[in-house]
């Protein structure tokens, strides 16, 4: 190299080494505010389809915009909208219902809204203390409840009271069984709005569960019911109030009291229930049809056995333009599949026969002849949209782009928003032409971390002993340097229904694991079996032995690691919440060699504490199970413990009560372990808000601290 060619190299890598110092860091305020202050690529919120062919709106700063095909765009402004409801605090959420008419929500009030009109008027209103909303737009008919009871609201007229009891035992018209099987909501409306089902449970049986509320003097106690595993539950029921007749009847379903009932759907002529019902042991589901005016079971229509547990999530979905066939999702096969069936309970066909994971059901095309379902393909870190053919189960593939995809499909089934991100890509919108499986962009996010030094992210397979891949993330610092060594934190969850390497934006990872790379931090992440979106083979080997496989499978991430030369083996950490709590704190103790440094936030200590409906499922009673509970229990472990463990809990904690932390405290004041404790006062499952950021120092500050 002659020395011109020398002089313009070196003048070229001081450039260079000036634009990566010009970038600047993210502060740990950074990272948990981060929404805040503009660190997370621009969406297009709230966009949705209106019922104009081809329309779609969304918000965009302080204006909803109404978008077509081509582009055209017509802004209304909030300035313009307060002319048609001073008393908007926000532009509200628009809910199109038909080409020209929406309906909206402003505080404890329902408007309908006029496009051509540019007009609001106000529908209904409920008490301020209302919740639990559902809201039946074509009759502008609302339930919702207050406090335990269920009330329906109609337009010009009082609410009604549909179920109201002074026992406070009896809740009505919410979601039961504590949110499992897919359950997120108490009512529902009938096709056309003739009738309300909802769910009451009874919970006079259910032990109480005490929390203490320091914001009172003397401090209070604020009692939740919390049915521990092994114990008594819930009772279950279905209710059904005819709007027209004001009158309530319950379905007549048989079976043990505190069995599940789960997936509640109409048919489409309103006529029946359909609801699948579940054993306490979950390892038996029924799918059952109700008479909706008499409540008479009517019949079985088929039932599903597995020698772990059977859990549906999803409720009957009708063919549109049938009353006899719909589809169901089943994981018989050992992945989430869909199943046409009819009404007499007879398999038609098993419509998807894929060996990865159906999601969901997005639409249907306007001759009801084709499905359009999400799904993780191939990949199981990504998401896409597929169109199947009914008939035929012939398959097509309609977002080509690696990443993953949420899509919407326009009324007249034509077309796709198409919603995703990837490692590189921040975010995007295309619109999909479902007919030619072309994409034109309509939004391009721009990466809003360009600015400032992050980590190097990539993605890593490793195998289980018994032959799965496990997915993997590795985030190096911004200026890595092979030739040293690093110290590494593990970020851990390892639980049942959570996946936590996916390849959307910056690979799942939080802001925050990128300042710890940023401190001269390898963060590691490995979704190991048991967790999300990998079959059921994946996930039930964790049956009746909750930890044991998940610690095997982040020890495999741990040997890899430490056959890295960039890794230094010797300054090792790990940080889990919740179930990662759990796995925090048995790896810490189970483990004790590897790991130096650890923060278990929210952690379950011991299973018999834990929820009936989750913990039974993977881990059985107690009493069916005791060698299980006997080994998962880190109680047990305590004197294990060599390095230093942090605990961290919400005072008022009603998922993982507070009982567990507490009870391992006591069990290490009696074994004479030091530990390091920190409550956060009158915070529940996590720490939300502005103190997310104390939360986040006192986690990264313990670790850069304490890992040496």
């Amino acid at each position: 190299m002659n020395l011109k060619n020398i002089l313009i190299a070196t003048l070229w890598l001081v450039f260079s080494i000036q634009i990566v110092a010009q970038k600047k860091d993210l502060t740990i305020e950074d990272c948990e505010l981060g929404y805040y202050k503009g660190f997370y690529p621009e969406r297009l919120s709230a966009i949705d389809w209106t019922q104009s062919e081809g329309m779609f709106s969304y918000f965009k700063g302080d204006s909803i915009v109404y978008q077509d095909l081509k582009g055209q765009q017509n802004f209304l402004s909030k300035d313009e909208f307060l002319k048609v409801d001073s008393t908007i605090k926000s532009l509200p959420k628009l809910n199109w219902v038909s080409n020209i008419e929406a309906y909206y929500r402003n505080g404890n009030a329902y408007f309908s809204y006029s496009k051509m009109k540019n007009k609001s008027t106000k529908i209904l209103e409920i008490p301020k203390n209302a919740s639990n909303t559902d809201y039946y737009s074509p009759k502008n008919l609302l339930a919702y409840t207050v406090d335990n009871n269920l009330y329906v609201a109609k337009e010009g007229k009082p609410s009604i009271a549909v179920f109201k009891s002074a026992d406070k035992n009896i809740v009505t018209g919410q979601a039961i069984h504590r949110f499992e099987f897919g359950i997120s909501k108490g009512t529902f409306w009938s096709p056309k709005g003739s009738a309300l089902a909802f769910y009451q449970k009874d919970e006079t049986d259910v032990a109480d569960y005490p929390l203490l509320d320091i914001n009172t003097t003397p401090g209070s106690l604020k009692s939740v019911k919390y049915p521990m595993a092994g114990q008594k539950s819930e009772y279950g029921k279905v209710g059904i109030y005819n709007v027209a007749s004001g009158k309530v009847i319950f379905l007549k379903t048989e079976g043990e009291r505190d069995h599940y009932l789960t997936n509640l759907a109409w048919s489409p002529d309103e006529q029946f229930i359909f609801l699948a019902e579940v054993n306490r042991d979950q390892n038996h589901m029924w799918l059952n049809q109700y008479n909706a005016s008499t409540g008479e079971k009517v019949k079985t229509l088929f039932e599903e056995k597995n020698n772990e547990w059977t859990e549906p999530e999803h409720p009957v979905e009708f063919i549109p333009g049938s009353n006899n066939e719909f589809l169901w999702f089943s994981e018989r096969d050992g992945f989430m599949n869909l199943y046409n069936y009819n009404t007499d309970g007879k398999l038609i066909k098993q419509l998807t026969n894929f060996k990865w994971v159906v999601q969901s059901i997005i639409g249907f095309s306007i001759d009801n002849k084709k499905v359009y379902i999400e799904g993780t393909g191939e990949d199981s870190k990504e998401n896409h949209c597929y169109e199947i053919e009914i008939a035929t189960k012939k398959v097509r593939k309609l977002t080509s782009t690696s990443g993953v995809h949420h899509c919407q499909l326009s009324p007249d089934g034509k077309y796709l928003l198409d919603s995703w991100s990837s490692l590189t890509v921040p975010n995007q919108v295309d619109i999909i032409d479902v007919k030619k499986a072309t994409a034109k962009t309509i939004h391009q996010a721009k990466n809003p971390l360009k600015e400032y030094n992050i980590a190097q992210v990539e993605f890593l397979k490793l195998k289980s002993k018994d032959g799965f891949d496990l997915e993997c993330r590795m985030m190096k610092p911004s200026n890595f340097d092979a030739s040293k060594k690093y110290p590494v934190l593990v970020y851990v969850y390892g639980g049942p229904h959570a996946q936590l390497v996916t390849n959307d934006w910056l690979g799942g990872a939080r802001l925050w694991m990128h300042y710890v790379a940023q401190q001269g931090y390898i963060v590691f992440t490995l979704d190991g079996r048991g967790s999300a979106n990998r079959g059921y083979d994946f996930e039930k080997v964790i049956h009746r032995n909750l930890g044991t496989a998940e610690m095997e499978d982040q020890m495999i991430g741990v040997e890899y690691l430490k056959s890295l030369p960039y890794v230094n083996a010797d300054r090792m950490a790990v940080h889990g919440w919740s179930f990662g709590g759990f796995m925090t704190t048995s790896l810490m103790t189970r483990y004790p060699e590897v790991f130096t440094t650890g923060v278990a936030g929210g952690p379950v200590i011991d299973w018999r504490w834990y929820e009936i409906m989750y913990g039974e499922r993977y881990m059985d009673t107690p009493e069916q199970n005791p060698e299980g509970y006997q080994t998962a229990s880190l109680l047990n472990y305590v004197k294990n413990l060599k390095g230093k463990l942090l605990m961290i809990h919400g005072t008022v904690d009603d998922v993982v009560v507070m009982q567990h932390n507490l009870a391992y405290v006591q069990k290490c004041v009696t074994e004479g372990v030091q530990i390091d404790f920190f409550p956060y006062p009158m915070h529940e499952h996590n720490v939300r808000g502005k103190d997310r950021v104390h939360l986040m120092t006192k986690i990264i500050e313990y670790i850069l601290r304490e890992n040496q």
